[in-house]
């Protein structure tokens, strides 16, 4: 598949890389030769310095040929721009990254596809949807949803309270129909579980269920419900704007911003209480009744600065911390640090994109922030592979472990006696490397 990438901004650059890694036929245009640099040395992609609306460059790059055009430059209209031209000289699918929310509604697609502009991506809101569910169950770290919640899965860091830690997998104990454990972190290494494998404390865990079972879930975490009211942000940022947007109404809400002129100008467009000041600062934090918040969040554009926020604030007993941390190299860090949630706009706009290289068989797409998998929704055809043999004798690859299924609407855990069947809805837990050998288990 010959894939196009505008723009080696943070996004355009770490989705190169990570279809590179695929043996994908990627190139990589800027127009800063900077940006550029080095990459067509470390990884198996080209790079090319150009404009994404040159006619020109875009057919110096070889759009005629292109399976996939991907603008995610800084700006809008060049994103638009780019696409069309890419659309008009040949390019099968395009997609671009945009930052005005009225584009993406439903009666707006047929009109931009029309123009050549298959598909439309705002990481900022995909970000902030992601930070409004995880205060909605504040002791999940990472959420993620298939087939209108029939199936979730969820990642939470257990104590030494939980009482899954320190059963091996070959006893038994986990062989139920309430949740299924898919994979589990420690010490910076994704782990697929098999039967000598078990549950430490400190490690951080990936369970699929059914919604129904989540309390269940949380139980067996040792994790303690609790409600957010009361909510600081840290940064007047668009990821901020577009959160306050998505939280329920009874959440009060108060910006911390640096920068004086913006927090004029986001006293103009949002129902919260804006300060001007440095979240990291201590005194600031008390005096803004830090104490009595249930939640902290840090989305500035500086990510050490988030982590740092964070931290303070959990010196103060705040339960839940969310912090924006662009940097992947800093995920492991801020883990390890024990903050709460990571947001990584990258990694986000990185399922969506990826989705978008695989067969329709694929349907829902979810990179994780905290290992370096991914869990992907597939829909099962008549005659398909999979559905010859029991899950236990399918021969699956290394590192894939099949979470569960949804059947006629209704999701259930998988076992090794589990056979499925077409028209089924399969979620799948996979490390990177070995999406695309699944696919063999999806053809007749």
């Amino acid at each position: 598949m010959k894939i196009i990438i505008a723009g080696a901004g943070e996004v355009g650059r770490h989705v190169a890389k990570m279809l590179s890694n695929e043996k994908q036929e990627i190139v990589l245009m800027d127009g800063d030769d900077q940006r550029l640099k080095d990459l067509d040395t470390n990884y198996d992609l080209m790079t090319k310095v150009g404009s994404a609306t040159s006619l020109s460059d875009l057919k110096a790059c070889g759009i005629s040929d292109c399976d996939l055009f991907i603008a995610v430059t800084p700006y809008e209209s060049d994103n638009m721009t780019a696409c069309m031209l890419a659309s008009n000289l040949g390019a099968q699918k395009t997609l671009a990254r945009i930052d005005n929310y009225e584009y993406l509604q439903p009666e707006h697609r047929a009109f931009f596809k029309k123009l050549g502009v298959d598909s439309l991506i705002y990481p900022e809101i995909l970000a902030a949807q992601e930070i409004v569910q995880s205060l909605q169950r504040g002791w999940v770290r990472e959420f993620r949803s298939f087939c209108d919640d029939a199936l979730v899965l969820v990642c939470a860091k257990v104590r030494s309270n939980a009482r899954i830690i320190n059963k091996e997998f070959r006893t038994g104990y986990f062989n139920h129909d309430k949740f299924r454990i898919v994979a589990l972190k420690r010490k910076g290494r994704t782990i697929i579980p098999k039967g000598s494998d078990e549950i430490l404390a400190n490690d951080i865990v990936y369970f699929i269920t059914p919604k129904e079972n989540l309390d269940m879930v949380r139980e067996a975490a040792g994790k303690v419900e609790f409600e957010v009211n009361n909510v600081i942000i840290m940064g007047g940022s668009r990821i901020a704007l577009k959160t306050l947007q998505f939280l329920p109404p009874h959440i009060k809400v108060k910006i911390i911003e640096n920068d004086r002129a913006k927090c004029y100008a986001l006293a103009d467009k949002v129902n919260a209480l804006i300060i001007n000041g440095d979240g990291r600062n201590v005194e600031l934090l008390k005096d803004e009744g830090i104490e009595d918040s249930d939640a902290f969040i840090a989305i500035t554009g500086n990510s050490e600065a988030n982590v740092l926020a964070c931290l303070a604030a959990k010196q103060f007993g705040i339960r839940k911390t969310i912090a924006e941390v662009e940097n992947i190299d800093y995920i492991d860090l801020a883990d390890n640090l024990d903050i709460g949630s990571l947001i990584n706009k990258k990694l986000i706009a990185a399922s969506y994109i990826y989705q978008l290289t695989l067969d329709d068989d694929a349907l829902n797409v979810q990179c994780l922030t905290y290992s370096d998998a991914q869990v992907v929704e597939f829909v099962v055809k008549p005659g398909d592979k999979i559905t010859k043999n029991r899950v236990r004798d399918l021969n699956l690859p290394e590192d894939v472990n099949i979470g569960g299924v949804i059947r006629d609407g209704k999701g259930f855990v998988v076992s090794g006696n589990t056979v499925i069947l077409p028209k089924d809805h399969v979620v799948i837990f996979s490390k990177a490397s070995n999406i695309r050998k699944l696919a063999k288990f999806f053809n007749s």
